[in-house]
């Protein structure tokens, strides 16, 4: 079986697709597949599809959706022949108590490997090893063909579980951002945080990242608009200013001149912090690193 869930929903069974044209039942099987291996209760499922609010016929029409999926796998099996071991569709698309398992068989899950690809590269990062790291997170989003269940009508449970899915893409964006920036791809860079910044118009790291790159490739007025542009959408949007490790980030770059590095102009920023602001969050630090 191949699950993937990290953009249009696409399962198939011995190569063939069991995804239904029908919005109900291809929601359900959205909900399956983001669980695959593990029995999802028939409530959560009627939770997912009435949003809270499920009929008194709820637990029949789920049957009946999930009767309908099985045609699709039985279909599936039928078209590959039975040598690969698996006699029915009952063994595919299992019944429990309570509920229903979508059983992988040991295939393909897009979500798994890209968490595994992700946990990898974090640990790369934490080791230094930046090359690895920016490998790894970049094989990991490259499973990505999309927003999360991008084709599939999304309830309560898998509304939670795309916004989940996004964050967890954009942390592993960031850290491959930072690592190609330590390994000196700021020019290689501009190009997707032009794109990234336009569209995630108040994440700050973003910003961050974009104003590095543009400075360490010589175009410093533009990265102090570039801070300038996030400024004003965060007073005009949220209400509130950029974080403190942003600030010193623009402040470094004002004061940095050829005749002394970024590095030695961000230390003589922070020299002139008031008491305690140096303590930023992590992220401080890291806005620092413009040269």
């Amino acid at each position: 079986m191949e699950i993937r869930v990290l953009g249009a929903l696409d399962v198939r069974v011995c190569g063939v697709s069991v995804v239904p044209s029908a919005p109900k039942p291809r929601q359900v099987l959205g909900l399956l597949a983001l669980r695959a291996d593990q029995v999802v209760p028939a409530g959560v499922l009627a939770d997912e599809l009435w949003s809270g609010r499920p009929p008194r016929s709820a637990r029949t029409t789920v049957q009946t959706y999930v009767l309908q999926l099985r045609d699709l796998i039985d279909r599936a099996l039928a078209a590959a022949g039975t040598e690969r071991g698996v006699s029915c569709a009952k063994d595919v698309l299992v019944t429990s108590p309570g509920g229903y398992m979508l059983n992988s068989g040991g295939g393909l899950t897009d979500l798994r490997e890209f968490e595994r690809l992700a946990g990898t590269g974090y640990r790369a990062m934490d080791g230094e090893d930046h090359p690895a790291a920016a490998r790894l997170l970049g094989e990991a989003l490259a499973l990505w063909r999309g927003p999360a269940f991008a084709d599939v009508p999304v309830g309560g449970q898998l509304a939670v579980e795309a916004k989940r899915l996004e964050e967890t893409r954009l942390c592993a964006l960031d850290q491959r951002i930072e690592a190609d920036l330590r390994l000196g791809r700021h020019r290689v860079l501009l190009a997707e945080l032009t794109v990234l910044v336009d569209r995630y118009r108040t994440h700050e790291s973003l910003h961050g990242q974009y104003m590095i790159a543009l400075h360490r490739s010589g175009r410093r007025g533009e990265a102090l608009e570039a801070y300038q542009r996030l400024r004003n959408t965060l007073v005009r949007e949220l209400g509130m200013e950029p974080s403190i490790g942003l600030r010193r980030l623009q402040r470094s770059i004002l004061l940095a001149a050829p005749e002394r590095s970024p590095e030695r102009a961000a230390d003589r920023s922070a020299e002139r912090e008031p008491a305690g602001a140096a303590a930023g969050p992590e992220a401080a630090a890291r806005f620092s690193r413009v040269g």
